[in-house]
C-alpha cells in the first residue's frame, strides 16, 4: 500500500480544478477543505454530546468558529505574504488558490473558545479540548488542497515519495530539479496520528464522567498537548519548505508563531499542573 502510494505521489500531476461546469469552478483546494471542516465539525458534535453539551449551544459555536476561523486564517497569510498582496489587493479574496495560514485560525479561535464559552457558560478549556480533535482531522484532509495546487512543497529530493512540480510553480532557483518534497503530506499523516490520539485520551474523562457524574474536572491538558505537538512537528516542517516567507532571527514566521505557541502552552500547561496538584492548607 506504502508502495503504491509512492507511486502514485512521484508520477501522478496534480490540477486544482476538481469539475468545470461551464463557468463554475470546483477546486481541489476548496473540495477538500469542506470535506476536512465537514468531518471536523462532525467530531465536535458528537464529543460535545458526549459531554453533555446542549445541540443548539454546539451548532452556534461551530457557526462563530468557521467564520471568524476563515477570516483569521486568510489574514494571517495575508499578513505575511503582504510584499504580494500589497500591489494585488483583489486576490485577497482568492482564498480558492491557497493561502491560508493554520495559526491565524487558531488565534481567532481562540478567542471565539472564551468569549463564546464566557458567554454561554461552558467552560472555554472544554469547548479547547473537543475543538482540538476536529481541528486535527480537519487539517489532515484540508493539507491536501495544497498538494492539487502545487504549493507548500519543500526542498527538492530523490525520494520515492517525492512529487513533480510544474516548472510554472517551481522557485527560480530550483527550476532544474522535478521532483520536491511533499511537505503537505508529512504535516496530513502527522494530523492524522494526532487526531486518533486525541480522541481516545478524550475516553479517560469521559469514563471519570460516566462513573462519578458530579467530579469536577479540569479541562485544557488535551487542547495544550495538540497545540504543542502540532506547534513542534510544524516548527521542524518548515525546514523542508521553500515557499515565500518572511524571517526573522535566521527562522520563518512559521517557526516563530510555533515556537511562541510551544512556550506559551508549556507555561500553561505547568501552571494548571501546578495549581491542580498544589496541596491545600488545613486550618
Amino acid at each position: 500500500m506504502i508502495n503504491i502510494v509512492s507511486v502514485l505521489l512521484h508520477t501522478y500531476n496534480p490540477q486544482p480544478i476538481l469539475v468545470q461546469i461551464g463557468f463554475l469552478k470546483i477546486h481541489w483546494y476548496g473540495f477538500l477543505i469542506a470535506i476536512g471542516a465537514l468531518l471536523g465539525f462532525l467530531i465536535v458534535i458528537h464529543l460535545a454530546k458526549e459531554y453533555g453539551l446542549k445541540k443548539e449551544d454546539v451548532y452556534n459555536y461551530l457557526f462563530y468558529l468557521i467564520i471568524f476561523g476563515l477570516i483569521g486564517d486568510r489574514l494571517f497569510y495575508v499578513f505575511y505574504a503582504w510584499s504580494y498582496y500589497s500591489h494585488n489587493l483583489l486576490d485577497i479574496f482568492k482564498i480558492w488558490q491557497g493561502g491560508l495560514a493554520i495559526h491565524g485560525a487558531m488565534i481567532a479561535g481562540v478567542l471565539v473558545m472564551y468569549f463564546f464559552g464566557k458567554k454561554y457558560k461552558i467552560n472555554p478549556w472544554l469547548l479547547a479540548d473537543i475543538s482540538v480533535v476536529g481541528l486535527a482531522l480537519a487539517m489532515s484532509f484540508g493539507r491536501w488542497g495544497n498538494y492539487f495546487n502545487q504549493e507548500l512543497f519543500g526542498l527538492p529530493t530523490n525520494l520515492a515519495w517525492g512529487i513533480p512540480i510544474a516548472l510554472g510553480h517551481r522557485p527560480p532557483e530550483f527550476l532544474n530539479f522535478i521532483y520536491f518534497h511533499p511537505t503537505f503530506l508529512y504535516e496530513s499523516l502527522w494530523d492524522l496520528f494526532l487526531f486518533f490520539v486525541l480522541y481516545l485520551i478524550h475516553r479517560v474523562p469521559l469514563a471519570i464522567i460516566k462513573n462519578n457524574p458530579a467530579d469536577k474536572l479540569d479541562y485544557g491538558y488535551i487542547a495544550l498537548v495538540y497545540f504543542i505537538l502540532y506547534s513542534i512537528a510544524r516548527f521542524f516542517n518548515e525546514f523542508l519548505r521553500i515557499d515565500f516567507s518572511p524571517y526573522f532571527f535566521g527562522l520563518r514566521v512559521a517557526q516563530i508563531s510555533s515556537l511562541t505557541i510551544i512556550l506559551l502552552c508549556v507555561i500553561l500547561l505547568v501552571y494548571k499542573l501546578i495549581k491542580r496538584f498544589k496541596p491545600t492548607a488545613v486550618g
